[in-house]
């Protein structure tokens, strides 16, 4: 399980179930375990509580932004 981290402010915005040894790049909705203080706005942006733009919302998954946020944790083999 990772903890997905704002980079601005370093507020835990969800923990994330992440397969394979790979970057984050896009986190499915389905493997979200918890969220914390993540912010959806209707246009579909991801953004944390001070602002920081985080994701986009692309329907079954956010495409995250890199090195607008920062992940702790162990990534799961497949």
């Amino acid at each position: 399980m990772l903890t997905i981290r704002c980079a601005a402010c370093s507020k835990k915005i969800w923990r994330y179930d992440k397969i394979g040894q790979g970057e984050v790049l896009r986190c499915h909705k389905d493997r979200i375990k918890k969220m914390y203080k993540a912010v959806i706005a209707d246009n579909g942006r991801v953004t944390c509580p001070c602002g920081k733009k985080i994701g986009i919302d692309k329907g079954t998954f956010y495409k995250m932004i890199a090195k607008s946020f920062t992940c702790k944790g162990t990534k799961r083999n497949g």
